[in-house]
């Protein structure tokens, strides 16, 4: 009932901002796509190899809907190299809040299945539903602090029937760099036992350069390239993107 209630809600979102539309509102119109080495997400390594990551986005004052995907163009014999996201987010000064449908199933699952199974036969319906607070302090102070929970969807414990809560805390600095690139040192945690780990854990830690090179007026090409540490895991990333947006 209460996937049902959260797709409702996206639909009666996008609606509504064409509803905006006929009353000759302004509606922006965005789209990028980027083309990454290697997808790594929170620290964990997502198996994609060379990955094409397009989005789609519809925003309308403070608020916005967006699609999020991830195609792995080298390992498609894996099922679980292809995610797609829907985003719906309202954000009023340096806050936001943001309402994220995560999809996993891949190549070969329904995407309609929201069913997740009892602790004896887990059932994993691919869908993850997370709620996200963000703030980010400003120009003076570029600090953006997140919290994010799982709330519904494929995120039951293993050792019983009940809901992990899974959460993932997020702190990270922009840097201004010459050259118009920013440097985004940035560390991720997760306070108690669910998805990410069993217990209260430092996820991920990364150092980011970023650049935006303008194309034209309407056109810009992002790149980037991120260093991660995921001290769980022991393992250690460099990955590198590049995109064209709108």
């Amino acid at each position: 009932m209460k996937t049902r209630i959260i797709i409702t809600s996206m639909m009666g979102a996008a609606l509504t901002l064409s509803s905006a539309a006929s009353a000759q509102e302004k509606i922006t119109v965005n789209g990028n796509i980027d083309l990454v080495n290697n997808y790594v997400w929170r620290g964990m390594d997502q198996n994609s190899g060379f990955s094409v990551q397009p989005t789609l986005g519809l925003s309308y004052k403070g608020l916005s809907l967006s699609a999020w995907g991830s195609q792995s163009l080298t390992n498609n014999a894996d099922r679980d190299v292809q995610e797609l996201d829907l985003n719906l987010s309202y954000s009023i000064g340096g806050l936001s809040a943001t309402l994220t449908d995560y999809w996993w199933g891949g190549l070969h699952s329904p995407y309609g299945y929201y069913k997740q199974g009892p602790a004896d036969n887990p059932v994993d319906g691919g869908h993850h539903f997370e709620a996200t607070l963000a703030y980010s302090f400003g120009d003076k102070l570029p600090l953006t602090l997140s919290w994010s929970t799982w709330f519904a969807g494929a995120d039951v414990r293993t050792d019983s029937d009940k809901r992990s809560y899974s959460t993932y805390i997020n702190a990270s600095y922009d840097i201004a760099c010459p050259g118009d690139v920013t440097l985004t040192p940035s560390v991720g945690f997760t306070p108690w036992q669910g998805y990410y780990n069993g217990k209260a854990v430092i996820t991920d830690i990364s150092l980011k350069a970023s650049k935006d090179v303008a194309l034209s007026d309407k056109l810009a090409m992002p790149v980037f390239v991120q260093a991660i540490a995921s001290p769980i895991n022991d393992h250690v990333y460099l990955v590198a993107g590049v995109g064209i947006g709108f």
